[in-house]
């Protein structure tokens, strides 16, 4: 197992063993035995958020996990996510869950903002161009797999209901509709993706893999070989929303256009779009 892999999985086990106490960078730091910066490169490095802000929706998680499974005082459950005050918590709880601990007590309906990263011990060095011709559709046997994923970037999908995702996916599988790309047995990459309307219904990435060009393969192959429209849609976080862990970029960075702005399941989203260039053919007619 690279050595990098090796440390960060082991701050990883030392945060989710300590989730309800208080916990920083110089504390978990000292629990693996290395250095701050060199922890904080190689943790950033890897999954893609900093360990504070990794800490930070681990703990938001368990405590709304705990306003609707739990009778637990707020003030408490405040407490155990290593905040100093009720009023504290609440700020950064509307911040991310965009209602405040009260509200999705009394709606009784969990869902998680970050769940543990559970990381590919024994990662391949494929080149970029080798991607796209690896992307094939998914099979009923990759439903694990992928769940597996889904569970990895829950964080770019606000109000999932896995339950219901499950359906929407075996139906995505029978009709062709689901695109998945592994790294021997771990999913890696997968896409829901509606040909005729052109829009992106679910997209995730592998926290280790997304500097690496898989999204640009995936899109592209979704833009020029399967899309039967012009262009591409997906939907993500607004303008500073504090819950965005970088999707907008990464849509921004491979050549999404901003678009409308959106309500979905109570959330508010924007629309990206991506056209499709056009061939000296086409702009010739």
């Amino acid at each position: 197992m690279p050595g990098n892999i090796k440390n960060v999985m082991a701050a990883i086990d030392y945060i989710e063993r300590h989730l309800h106490e208080k916990l920083d960078l110089e504390t978990v730091a000292g629990a693996v035995h290395y250095s701050k910066y060199h922890l904080h490169r190689m943790f950033t490095g890897t999954v893609g958020l900093t360990i504070h802000d990794y800490i930070q929706r681990r703990q938001l998680t368990e405590a709304a996990k705990l306003l609707v499974l739990s009778d637990r005082p707020i003030l408490e459950i405040a407490l155990s996510a290593g905040y100093e005050s009720q009023q504290s918590f609440t700020d950064i709880f509307k911040a991310m869950y965009k209602k405040s601990p009260n509200r999705y007590r009394e709606e009784e309906e969990f869902y998680p903002l970050q769940l543990r990263y559970i990381l590919n011990e024994n990662p391949t060095n494929l080149e970029e161009k080798e991607w796209q011709d690896k992307i094939v559709f998914a099979t009923q046997e990759d439903i694990p797999k992928w769940i597996e994923l889904v569970h990895l970037v829950i964080d770019g999908f606000p109000h999932l209901d896995e339950n219901q995702y499950l359906e929407q996916l075996q139906e995505c599988i029978k009709n062709k509709r689901a695109l998945i790309l592994k790294d021997t047995d771990t999913a890696i990459g997968i896409m829901a993706f509606n040909e005729v309307t052109g829009s992106i219904d679910f997209f995730g990435v592998h926290p280790q893999y997304r500097k690496r060009g898989i999204a640009k393969a995936f899109c592209e192959k979704a833009l020029y070989e399967l899309a039967r429209s012009a262009q591409i849609s997906v939907t993500t976080f607004r303008e500073g929303d504090k819950a965005d862990t970088g999707y907008r970029e990464i849509w921004g960075s491979l050549g999404f256009a901003e678009a409308e702005l959106l309500i979905e399941f109570g959330y508010p989203t924007q629309r990206f779009i991506l056209h499709r260039e056009k061939s000296e053919g086409e702009d010739n007619e």
